[in-house]
């Protein structure tokens, strides 16, 4: 393969979508990978996590077969050799949902390839994604969301980091964050006055979010008495810090969550977006319409809301089969 560019690509080009041309002896996906990931940097503002890790993951395991096939030129790639790759894809044992993803990426750095006249075809113009079967996203009941609260509210008594904890998982189940979006939330993000949230969510978008009576309450106690405590003196433009003044991060969230959950005695796996899908469920169980549903998630399509009512049908024909006499 063909060493990765080194020339910079024009600032101006860029600016508009467009990304500078590599050499002529630099034609491998290597040479454009990075022009692509500016790309999606600067015109789809797409976050560093998504275009840093996924894209580029999935660009250099592209890389990796071609290399494998000999093949040096990204113009010797045409649709034989993406359902090669797809074959190739299979035969690790990935599933559907994986090599869809694969292809997305593949699709959506080959289109940019040809609008910037890099290439004369779209190789994967006619590959179709693998069908996939609709995963209905987990989540806790009812009482299963009272025990972790309960369980967090114990903890938190006299202790400002409990305090905190428990603070930002009412305010997960209350809002339907991200959990990316939770730990992010600068300082000045929450309206005493209108008890709103504003929320910078994926794509840079960003949206009200209300958060209920007893999530004020509880977040406007975390600001007047816990965060100065956290704190000590310090600084930070974060809405939820730890001990040292820095944002919490995701990843330690995740870990506070589970620790929770297993002093509540919840067996079941459990992530930060469970309790998003649980909020999303149980606003649609007690009769919220599907379109407030989509505005407080922060789901640019619709479609993608829809499927919490298969959860909900799903739920129903559970309950159906139990209870009655010829279910």
């Amino acid at each position: 393969m063909a060493d990765r560019a080194k020339k910079k690509p024009d600032k101006r080009s860029l600016a508009k979508g467009g990304a500078a041309r590599p050499s002529s002896k630099q034609s491998s996906l290597y040479s454009y990978q990075d022009l692509f990931l500016k790309y999606l940097s600067a015109a789809r503002r797409l976050a560093p996590n998504t275009y840093n890790k996924a894209y580029r993951y999935d660009l250099n395991t592209f890389a990796d077969f071609l290399q494998k096939q000999s093949i040096e030129d990204l113009k010797q790639i045409d649709k034989s050799t993406m359902r090669d790759y797809i074959s190739w894809c299979r035969k690790k044992s990935l599933s559907s949902r994986s090599i869809s993803r694969r292809i997305s990426t593949l699709r959506g750095f080959f289109r940019f390839l040809l609008a910037e006249n890099h290439i004369d075809a779209d190789p994967t113009s006619m590959i179709d994604h693998p069908k996939l079967g609709r995963v209905l996203p987990k989540t806790l009941t009812t009482g299963e969301v009272d025990a972790l609260l309960t369980v967090s509210e114990i903890l938190d008594r006299g202790n400002p980091i409990a305090a905190r904890n428990h603070v930002m998982l009412h305010l997960l189940y209350a809002t339907g964050l991200r959990v990316s979006e939770l730990v992010k939330l600068p300082l000045i993000s929450f309206n005493r006055h209108s008890g709103n949230l504003r929320v910078l969510g994926k794509g840079s978008k960003e949206r009200l979010v209300p958060i209920g009576e007893q999530a004020s309450q509880l977040l406007e106690e975390y600001l007047d008495h816990i965060r100065p405590r956290l704190l000590q003196g310090k600084t930070s433009p974060s809405l939820f810090v730890t001990m040292r003044g820095k944002a919490m991060s995701r990843t330690r969230y995740w870990q506070i969550l589970k620790e929770i959950a297993l002093q509540a005695g919840i067996k079941k796996e459990i992530s930060p977006h469970a309790l998003r899908h649980s909020f999303a469920t149980h606003l649609l169980e007690n009769g919220a319409d599907l379109r407030s549903v989509q505005l407080m998630l922060g789901h640019s399509d619709i479609s993608t809301t829809q499927l919490y009512t298969h959860v909900e049908h799903s739920r129903l024909k559970s309950i159906h089969k139990k209870f009655h006499p010829r279910g």
